[in-house]
């Protein structure tokens, strides 16, 4: 016999085994189904917050990971729009320095071209005024012919000219030479040379004189043509710049008689004169002489600065090649960097890709555990079904 005890009043019942078993199996089958009753529905329970939970934690995550991939795209998007307008702007400022560097040097071009117009001008000019003034010492010249001549009848007319340039050497300076020509080793020889040089030792003016004076000659009558080719000669022959024949032969004839004779059409810078203008056409020579330098001197600047502006134009020109090849370049890395970017930004969106993927998954598996029941769990344990059908059963 069993004894089972009230809780409630505490009385005290005998009860046989068979009668004890039934009431113990009673309780035991409800308080079993109670608890899986209360265990359904507590594995309900956490279920659903477990899902909301990971729900949440995916959400969640999602959401950051969308975020950082937004900021990082719109950091992306503005680092190349800021790039953007940093070449721009740099390349503005590198067109607008070398258009101003450009409009600089087109201005010193004018300027120096109008320089050069303006020398060249003056220069002419100069030239011309002195063309004007040797016409009118040449024609002032002509008018002492007659007394000239006469007053040199019985000299010798070498010695006539020495002197008359000894008493004008001072007025020459120091760096002229005028002696006779004594070296006939070539053959032949003239009557005297004119040398003149400057400080730098560098030749100015030579002349090679011959003298030729009709009293000298009485057996025949002589032209001046007749001495021209032997004195070209000698003239080549020392080296000098310029022939002189200073003659008294044809004395009657107007066209020597007249002033200065330029032989140039026969041989080269060779003139015939009359002992009257030898100090002039020496006077004249050297002030050539001295202006050709001068110009030559000038030519050379002017010259130097065709070749300053040829130079400028060629800097100019490497300039725009060297300019354009590093705009090219700078283009090219600009492109590079711009495919590196949306390489990045492909990148990222296939990561973008995979986390939606993977809240697909997600999902599936939400879906499948909401499809959990206790045939799929027991579906390949039978004793565990079985158990669970006794249960019920009971």
């Amino acid at each position: 016999m069993n004894e089972i005890k009230c809780p409630n009043c505490g009385t005290v019942f005998q009860i046989d085994e068979q009668d004890y078993e039934s009431i113990v199996k009673q309780i035991r089958d409800k308080e079993f189904d109670k608890e899986i009753e209360i265990r359904e529905k507590q594995y309900k329970i956490d279920k659903e917050n477990t899902i909301k939970l990971t729900e949440a934690n995916l959400d969640k995550k999602h959401q950051e990971e969308k975020t950082k991939l937004e900021i990082e795209i719109n950091n992306l998007k503005n680092k190349i729009e800021l790039k953007d307008k940093e070449k721009e702007l740099d390349l503005k400022n590198a067109l607008v320095e070398k258009e101003k560097e450009i409009d600089n040097l087109n201005n010193k071009l004018q300027l120096s071209n109008k320089e050069f117009e303006l020398k060249e001008k003056n220069i002419k000019d100069s030239y011309e005024e002195k063309i004007k003034n040797k016409d009118e010492q040449i024609a002032y010249y002509k008018d002492f012919k007659a007394k000239q001549s006469t007053k040199m009848i019985g000299e010798s007319l070498e010695q006539h000219c020495n002197t008359e340039f000894n008493k004008l050497r001072p007025l020459f300076g120091n760096n002229v030479y005028f002696e006779k020509d004594n070296d006939s080793k070539t053959g032949s020889k003239g009557d005297f040379i004119f040398r003149e040089t400057d400080d730098e030792n560098i030749e100015v003016l030579s002349i090679m004189f011959e003298m030729k004076n009709e009293a000298d000659e009485t057996s025949t009558k002589h032209k001046n043509e007749d001495f021209l080719k032997e004195l070209d000669k000698d003239r080549k022959e020392k080296n000098c710049e310029y022939a002189v024949l200073v003659s008294l032969l044809e004395i009657d004839n107007e066209y020597y008689n007249n002033g200065i004779v330029d032989m140039s059409h026969k041989y080269n810078k060779m003139y015939v004169i009359r002992p009257q203008f030898f100090i002039p056409l020496i006077t004249l020579l050297r002030g050539a002489a001295q202006n050709t330098i001068k110009y030559k001197k000038e030519l050379v600047s002017i010259q130097n600065q065709n070749l300053d502006i040829t130079n400028f134009e060629n800097n100019l020109l490497e300039f725009k090649d060297k300019f354009g090849r590093n705009y090219r370049l700078a283009s090219e890395r600009f492109k590079d960097a711009i495919e590196e970017i949306d390489k990045s930004i492909n990148h990222l969106q296939k990561i973008k890709d995979n986390l939606i993927k993977s809240e697909d998954n997600l999902r599936l598996a939400n879906n499948k555990a909401e499809d959990l029941s206790i045939n799929k769990l027991t579906k390949n344990a039978p004793s565990v079904k079985e158990m669970f059908n006794e249960l019920k059963e009971d």
